[in-house]
């Protein structure tokens, strides 16, 4: 089977601003804590739901060897039939 391959990144860069008397240790991440607990979750949810309404579309998260605190991989793959055409939406 001959595959084709594209990856697209779209990259988040977290970013937590204190006082200028703020100790460092204070909050234990506690703004980190809230993206990997609430927020994160519920955007992957949301991106895996709208990937999931085209269905000529399969698509699954998988890990690559990072931890899941670093890096989500979602995996697309489109199947054409044997005649070359695309699957129906």
């Amino acid at each position: 089977m001959f595959e084709e391959e594209k990856t697209f990144v779209l990259r988040f860069n977290l970013v937590a601003g204190f006082p200028e008397d703020y100790d460092g240790d204070e909050d234990e991440y506690a703004w980190l804590h809230d993206w990997e607990t609430r927020i994160k979750p519920e955007l992957l949810k949301t991106v895996v739901a709208s990937l999931r309404a085209h269905p000529s579309w399969s698509v699954h998260v998988r890990n690559r060897g990072m931890a899941a605190t670093d890096e989500v991989e979602v995996a697309l793959e489109k199947t054409f039939s044997t005649d070359g055409r695309s699957l129906p939406e």
